[in-house]
This record gives C-alpha cells, sequence and structure tokens, in this order.
C-alpha cells in the first residue's frame, strides 16, 4: 500500500510497501480519496506540533469511500462516500460521558496521536464516518477544517444578532468567520495581511476588516462605540496575539482561544477582573459540529471551491510541500488527491 511518512523534522518519505489495515469489530476500511493538509501537518513537518512524535503518518482531513464495513447502526454500506472524524474517542470518560468527545481524556487524533490518512486505505472506528451523500468529495474533506470553526463558535456563545472579533484568516479563522455568519452574527476579522482581510470580506462576508498592525485597539474602538466586541476568538495559534486578545474584549465579553501555542499564555489579572471576562479553549469538534458544516455546505452558505486554493496528485506532494510553507504561494487550503 502506497503512503506518505513523516519520519522526522523536514523530511517525508513516500512507500509503497505499508502495510494494509486490518478491520477489527466495529471498524470500517476506508479507500482515502482526499487529504487536506492544515496548520497541524505544516507544525509537524516543521517540529513545532505538541504531542507529536516521529515517525508518524499524517492527514487527518479526510474524505473516501467505505471499502469494507460490516454490520452497523449507523446504516453505512461499502461503497459509501465519506468524511472522517478523526478524533477517536473512547467513550468511557468523564468528558464522553457527557457528550463531550472532543476532549476525550483518553483522545487519539488520526494523524498526530496515531498514523493518520496519508495513505491508500485505513481503518476507523464505525462511529468516526459520516456519510457525505449529495457532496462532493472536495467538500466532504473540507468538514473537518470548517467543523473546527463551527466548534469554536458553538462554544461561545455566539448567536443570530451578535457581532463576533475574529483574529486570525487562515482557514481555522476563516472557518470560524463563516459559521459565525451562519448562525447569523456579523464579523469584524483581523489579521496582519491585507490580501488575506479582502479574502474574508469577500468569501466570509465580513462587515468589517482590521489590521492587526495598525493600531488595532483604536479601529475596534471606533467599529464598536468605545465598547470593544463582546465575542472575541483568536484562531492564531500565536501567543504574542493571543496575549494581546485579553485587551479588545468588551466589559462582559469572553475570549475564545481555537489557536493552539506550544508554550506559556500570560495575562493581566486585573485587566482581565476588571472586565469579568470569560476565557476559554475550543478543542476539535463533535459529530454536532460537523453535521452543522454538512449542513452549511449543502445549504450553499459555504464556498469550498475558494476555500481551496492548491491542490496537487499523491505521488507529487512531497514535492509541493515546501513551496506551501512559503507566504508568497498564498496557500489557504491544499489539497491532495487520491485517484
Amino acid at each position: 500500500m502506497k503512503g506518505i511518512i513523516c519520519e522526522e523534522v523536514g523530511r517525508f518519505e513516500f512507500r509503497k510497501d505499508l502495510p494494509e489495515p486490518q478491520m477489527r469489530e466495529g471498524e470500517a476500511i476506508v479507500r482515502i480519496r482526499r487529504i487536506g493538509i492544515c496548520g497541524t501537518d505544516l507544525h509537524a513537518y516543521r517540529g513545532h506540533q505538541p504531542y507529536f512524535a516521529y515517525p508518524r503518518v499524517l492527514g487527518h482531513e479526510l474524505a473516501g469511500t467505505i471499502e469494507q464495513i460490516g454490520r452497523n447502526r449507523e446504516g453505512l454500506r461499502a461503497g459509501d462516500q465519506v468524511s472522517l472524524i478523526p478524533y477517536v474517542h473512547c467513550g468511557r470518560c468523564r468528558a464522553c460521558r457527557s457528550g463531550k468527545t472532543n476532549c476525550c481524556q483518553h483522545m487519539e487524533v488520526l494523524g498526530v496521536h496515531v498514523d493518520g490518512g496519508m495513505r491508500e486505505r485505513i481503518a476507523v472506528p464505525v462511529h468516526c464516518l459520516i456519510k457525505t451523500e449529495g457532496l462532493t468529495l472536495d467538500q466532504a474533506a473540507m468538514l473537518e477544517p470548517l467543523a473546527i470553526g463551527a466548534h469554536a463558535v458553538r462554544r461561545s456563545g455566539v448567536g443570530a444578532g451578535d457581532q463576533v472579533l475574529v483574529i486570525g484568516a487562515g482557514p481555522i479563522g476563516l472557518g470560524v468567520m463563516a459559521m459565525a455568519r451562519f448562525a447569523g452574527a456579523g464579523i469584524i476579522a483581523m489579521d496582519v495581511n491585507d490580501d488575506r482581510l479582502a479574502f474574508c470580506k469577500v468569501w466570509a462576508k465580513a462587515e468589517h476588516t482590521v489590521n492587526a498592525l495598525r493600531e488595532p485597539k483604536e479601529r475596534l474602538a471606533e467599529l464598536t462605540d468605545g465598547s470593544f466586541p463582546a465575542y472575541v476568538i483568536d484562531a492564531t495559534g500565536n501567543a504574542s496575539s493571543m496575549e494581546s486578545a485579553f485587551g479588545l474584549v468588551g466589559h462582559g465579553g469572553s475570549l475564545t482561544y481555537v489557536g493552539l501555542v506550544k508554550g506559556a499564555i500570560t495575562f493581566s489579572d486585573p485587566e482581565f477582573h476588571a472586565r469579568e471576562m470569560t476565557l476559554q479553549g475550543s478543542r476539535n469538534a463533535t459529530r454536532e459540529d460537523f453535521e452543522r458544516v454538512l449542513a452549511a455546505i449543502s445549504a450553499g452558505d459555504i464556498d469550498v471551491g475558494r476555500y481551496i486554493t492548491h491542490r496537487c496528485g499523491f505521488e507529487d506532494m512531497i514535492g509541493q510541500f515546501d513551496a506551501w510553507l512559503k507566504p508568497e504561494s498564498k496557500v489557504i487550503k491544499a489539497l491532495v488527491e487520491l485517484d
């Protein structure tokens, strides 16, 4: 079986002799057809990904077709097109029992804690599959990154008529904006890149944009009559941005971290208490979030075609990967295609 292994920091290896997956009880064998490249893959390649060990088969933004499956309550059959929920949860810990499978105490994320989908076939629990009838393979592969945004929006409590500041216009931040818009909220997009901010206005229908390098606090005060946003979601994964975000939250508001940084975050406790601010993390997504994104795409509210900016064939990926890391390539989302 063909596959790509990240052997060590900065080095991939294309293999043709990977072992075929073995289907255990409660699992299915899925033929991988699309692999989205995300920040986790980039961080792992560069050696900046927390909770990560080498060698590892990357890949957790996945779509494919079921090749083998036993009897199951979900009604899935061989030949069905599916998206994969890559967060394999135990179902037994307190988080799982309370429905918070996204932060399972014994979580195994495909492509991070265990080998992922950057190979021709993979065995996964049936409960990690979502049938994507009516979606293209490209759309099905994008459920995962967009579900991260859907979960962050749901976690933040943003709803119809609210205004939310989303910091970071990378693929996750864009997903946050799209799903906040789908929830009926108004969007203020903040980033350091004017081209990306322009994309936010067109693609995510952001009402306002703020360049984080040009007096962002003053601009936000102007946009909110001095009260600042009640909802702030930081999707940068940048410690400086995450710390600065404390000063951008309105009194009584909330700050949600969906970006992850490998290190410590500090903040001014008096500033935090003066606002009676809520600080929370948002990790992964649940089936509910995947289904929410599926509904948004099916309704025509999310243009996956413009979200995907780069693509290549499976055997060409290693040669393309370094170029995707360069800012001048202007990658939003890269997609790898398997026949």
